[in-house]
């Protein structure tokens, strides 16, 4: 899972990306909230942890202004306001869920998966493509009833594919999804991540499909009957 962070304060900023890399998520920092906002709208993350007291633009307006133009990513906010009116209204404007400074990054790490949860069960939590099943709550891969082993990466490049089925994914949009706008992931890390993901993928259902000079798609096998 790919998790903007909008925060400013640069020692609680690093500290919630190092737990959160610990716990597996990859993590885009914006220092405020202009920034924070046109990150959200890039639509390349899962998941917004929002700071409240923000330079620029305060994280109402990012709240406000993301609700408004229709994206409904999570939002979790963190915020040093703990009056109940401040609380009353994060939740109008649409946050999925808020924690008070100073809280415990465990707290935090809980309420994130609680989110996605939700927002998994609001959506399709399983994906089923001939005899491959992706569940996108619990990360697992299943080919014919046995696991499939995938790396972090390896499962990201599966879902973003599977959830597109059909449809080419350019090579960009594979990097920004998952390496972000701060790594150094390059079009030559996505063909290997996708080249190991092919040679785990055979014998199953599904192929992956390179669209010379654009991106890739996966697709049914075109010999399978299941």
């Amino acid at each position: 899972m790919r998790i903007l962070l909008i925060e400013d304060t640069p020692d609680i900023a690093f500290a919630i990306s190092m737990r959160l890399e610990d716990e597996g998520y990859s993590v885009t920092v914006a220092r405020d909230g202009i920034e924070g906002e046109a990150l959200a709208a890039a639509a390349a993350h899962d998941l917004i942890i929002l700071d409240i007291n923000l330079p620029g633009m305060d994280g109402f307006t990012v709240l406000r202004s993301l609700r408004e133009s229709g994206n409904n990513l999570p939002v979790v906010v963190i915020t040093a306001r703990n009056q109940i009116a401040d609380k009353v209204g994060l939740l109008d404007l649409g946050a999925d869920d808020y924690l008070v400074k100073p809280f415990d990054l465990s707290e935090l790490v809980a309420r994130i998966r609680a989110v996605s949860r939700r927002h998994l069960g609001a959506s399709k939590p399983v994906l089923k493509l001939g005899n491959v099943t992706i569940d996108l709550g619990s990360r697992a891969v299943m080919v014919s009833g046995e696991p499939l082993d995938l790396g972090r990466r390896e499962f990201d490049v599966l879902e973003l594919l599977a959830s597109r089925s059909g449809e080419t994914v350019s090579k960009e949009n594979l990097v920004l999804k998952l390496f972000g706008y701060e790594d150094s992931g390059t079009p030559n890390a996505i063909e290997l991540l996708v080249s190991r993901v092919r040679r785990k993928l055979e014998g199953s259902s599904i192929e992956i499909i390179t669209h010379r000079g654009i991106g890739y798609f996966l697709r049914i096998r075109e010999d399978d009957s299941a």
